[in-house]
């Protein structure tokens, strides 16, 4: 079912089998959450081992961690939700309005991924949450222990916030760094598929755009495809609001800027995992339906930017659920030659639209990020917004 592949920089990194073992012989039986790139080998050995009503994927971490109270009341069981610590930020309420000892008083075992820790080098979205990362959970009053690919002494780190969390009825963390766990590779059949790839898709949408178009994309990789295209094209990098954190959050973002522009156009290009992480601020543009708002999804049905993992728009029409809101004029592409036959009328739509593309997952191994940090692109951005 698997095989593993070592380098000599995974030598002293922690197998992900030994550290799902220590957690399963203290009776974890349900891990949900988000997913995240530094705990990726850990998910995939934990997804070859758990059914899919034991390990779920939830839509945002807010979400894992009342999963994981309902788990707890009805089995009286330590779960674990895992998350990035960008993620932190949607645990928060229920982490201290529902779990916390001066509340419900609930265990649970979180592991975070620690991104962007002081002295580590990391994406610029994520230097101000690694900075203040310990500082954050000693102020939530959540237990914690550190584990790196040096910690011999994991398994006595995951027994001690286990039994933390039992004897005293409350959430305790295993903060994980960078390059902590082996590789776990699973070997998965391959099949052909002539679907778009997304910066086919996206070359396409952006050829069709006139220059006064304001666009806000979304988190990962859709806005470094979105870089890259502009700077191969030899365009200004000005017309586009690249949202590289806050996952979930870029049609809110463009809302309010069609707001504020009722007569600019804005085309909003989010993704399958970012639009359902926040998915009711669908009903926000539902609700005010402005002219000028034009959503496209890019769906591919995985976290691509974190390792690939599913989510649930695999098994759900997600068109479906905006077009049951009755605000957008609805359109899908799922060839480029679809997409080539309908980009125009959705952009010149005189009312808000809707366009689903489905897409395959990957992209290019050589893809680069963001050569402009993100307050050149915001002072750039607003710059063109005001001509």
């Amino acid at each position: 079912r698997h095989n593993y592949s070592y380098s000599l920089a995974d030598l002293m990194a922690i197998n992900p089998e030994e550290f799902y073992n220590e957690l399963a012989s203290h009776g974890v039986e349900l891990f949900t959450g988000v997913p995240d790139s530094l705990l990726k080998e850990f998910c995939l050995c934990v997804d070859d081992r758990m059914s899919k009503e034991q390990h779920i994927i939830t839509a945002n971490e807010g979400n894992a961690i009342a999963l994981a109270c309902g788990h707890y009341l009805a089995k009286q069981s330590i779960p674990l939700v895992y998350m990035q610590n960008s993620g932190l930020g949607n645990a928060v309420n229920p982490l201290l309005s529902l779990c916390d000892p001066d509340v419900y008083s609930i265990p649970m075992l979180l592991l975070i991924g620690w991104r962007g820790e002081p002295g580590v080098k990391d994406e610029p979205q994520h230097v101000k949450q690694g900075k203040i990362q310990i500082e954050l959970l000693n102020t939530m009053d959540i237990p914690f222990e550190i584990i790196s690919r040096d910690s011999h002494d994991f398994k006595s780190k995951i027994s001690n916030c286990i039994e933390r969390a039992k004897d005293e009825n409350r959430p305790t963390a295993l903060l994980i760094k960078k390059g902590t766990f082996d590789n776990y590779s699973k070997i998965v059949s391959s099949i052909e598929d002539q679907g778009m790839k997304r910066e086919e898709a996206l070359e396409i949408i952006l050829d069709n755009l006139d220059d006064d178009t304001i666009v806000v994309s979304t988190t990962g990789k859709t806005s470094r495809e979105i870089f890259e295209i502009r700077d191969k094209n030899n365009q200004s990098h000005q017309q586009d609001f690249l949202t590289v954190g806050s996952m979930g959050h870029c049609s809110s973002i463009a809302l309010g800027i069609a707001l504020a522009k009722p007569h600019r156009q804005v085309v909003c290009i989010d993704g399958d995992g970012a639009m359902l992480m926040h998915l009711g601020s669908l009903t926000s543009i539902a609700d005010l339906k402005p002219n000028n708002f034009r959503h496209i999804l890019m769906n591919n049905e995985v976290h691509e930017s974190v390792g690939g993992q599913s989510t649930v728009a695999k098994n759900i029409n997600l068109s479906s659920i905006v077009n049951s809101l009755g605000a957008s004029k609805m359109f899908l592409a799922e060839s480029s030659s679809e997409l080539k036959q309908k980009i125009k009328e959705f952009l010149f739509c005189s009312e808000p639209s809707f366009l689903e593309v489905k897409i395959q997952p990957g992209s290019r191994d050589d893809l680069g990020r963001p050569t402009i940090n993100p307050v050149e692109n915001k002072v750039s951005f607003m710059k063109f917004l005001e001509n």
